[in-house]
């Protein structure tokens, strides 16, 4: 014959002792195995401590994202901002931006400095791109690398050129492309 337990038999609770691990909280000395995976789960959790809800969190990701960036990063340098400083890193000569929004609509400003050699002038226009990327500001197209007479910088809203002082001279963009000498030139 087999023994059972009479029903009106309480079982004898487990002592609990506190832990230097939980902080001083309650917890129990041998836990009792559950046979249910997810009340196991949480009374682990709530004993450690931790978040066991196995649900997203219903914020947008992209306010997530931006609490984000407003906390641990810096503020996105401006365009003109990073082309000038990438132009006066490497030296270029007279440095002219020209704002062209009324004159054509391939870009905003257009940016024309000069370099001191052919070497020269490659050197600031590849730093020019360098600084742009790192700056998040991806170039459309670079020119005239290759010979180093004239190199051309598209930053779709911001136009460069690098140019040799005679190339500059002979071209003549500023006088091109500068809406103050145009306003002069229809009032005489």
């Amino acid at each position: 014959m087999l023994f059972q337990e009479p029903d009106n038999v309480v079982p004898a609770k487990r002592k609990t002792s506190t832990s230097k691990t939980t902080g001083g909280k309650r917890a129990a000395a041998n836990p009792k195995p559950s046979h249910k995976p997810k009340a196991a789960a949480a009374a682990a959790g709530a004993a450690a401590g931790s978040r066991t809800n196995p649900k997203p969190s219903r914020k947008p990701q992209a306010a997530a994202a931006a609490a984000g960036a407003a906390v641990g990063s810096r503020a996105k340098p401006s365009l003109k901002t990073t082309v000038s400083d990438a132009l006066e890193d490497m030296k270029a000569l007279e440095v002219k931006f020209l704002d062209v929004r009324g004159l054509t609509d391939i870009a905003d400003c257009m940016v024309i400095a000069s370099g001191t050699s052919d070497r020269h002038v490659r050197s600031v226009a590849q730093r020019v791109v360098e600084k742009a990327k790192e700056a998040g500001f991806r170039p459309h197209g670079v020119e005239g690398q290759q010979d180093g007479d004239w190199v051309l910088i598209d930053l779709n809203e911001m136009i460069v050129h690098v140019m040799l002082p005679r190339v500059r001279e002979f071209y003549g963009l500023e006088k091109l492309w500068d809406m103050t000498a145009a306003k002069r030139a229809a009032r005489v």
